[in-house]
């Protein structure tokens, strides 16, 4: 079955990283999880350009093709020990925003400085640079899966979970603002994050909670 819900919604999801500048040419990839099959971008391809029909499957628990013709993205082990390592994950983003990647390149830890990146995103974790496509890389991502829904890679870009297509976008967009936001006010002095009290406070927010389930839910 070719699961057409699922590419379609790679499709439209591809297409918003793009035109939200988070990938440049034939940069990144994303997958979603259908059942036990995980639906993964092929190689080669500019996230934009990719059919409903070529998003590759792939057997979360085999790590077999079992579609025919094109190949996985590069990245497809990063993909698959993350979907093993985290059952209810529905979905990941790979991405090269440029403001995530000047964070890495004079910072490690990112700090939670506004509402949106402690209700939508929270910590962040951080991987120093590993070679792309690697078994390392990889097993560096999945160790950290269960830790966090956004990871740093040093000089090289940003990992985000979900539980669905949406959720991880959304958290792309706000680490990716997140970094900038740190930047300039690195730029311009201290900057000044939130306090765990705050953040637990927000956490807390009945209205941050109903927004959350929404996300969840969504498409």
């Amino acid at each position: 079955m070719l699961n057409m819900d699922t590419r379609n919604e790679l499709c439209k999801y591809a297409r918003k990283i793009v035109d939200s500048g988070l990938v440049v040419g034939p940069g990144g990839n994303i997958s979603a999880r259908a059942g036990d099959k995980m639906y993964l971008s092929p190689s080669g391809f500019a996230l934009e350009e990719i059919e409903p029909e070529q998003w590759i499957e792939v057997d979360i628990a085999t790590g077999e093709v079992t579609d025919v013709g094109l190949r996985p993205s590069s990245e497809v082990l990063m993909h698959l020990f993350g979907y093993r390592q985290k059952p209810d994950m529905g979905a990941m983003v790979h991405t090269h925003p440029s403001n995530c990647i000047a964070f890495t390149l004079v910072e490690r830890q990112l700090p939670i400085m506004f509402p949106d990146q402690a209700a939508l995103v929270g910590r962040t974790a951080y991987i120093p640079y590993l070679i792309p496509t690697t078994d390392l890389l990889a097993e560096a991502v999945a160790a950290k899966v269960n830790e966090a829904s956004s990871i740093l890679l040093g000089n090289h870009g940003l990992v985000t979970t979900g539980r669905n297509l949406r959720e991880a976008f959304y958290r792309t967009q706000v680490v990716e603002e997140s970094a900038k936001i740190y930047l300039s006010a690195k730029a311009a002095g201290t900057p000044i994050p939130l306090t765990n009290e705050e953040v637990a406070a927000i956490a807390a927010l009945e209205s941050e909670d109903y927004r959350i389930q929404l996300l969840q839910k969504m498409k």
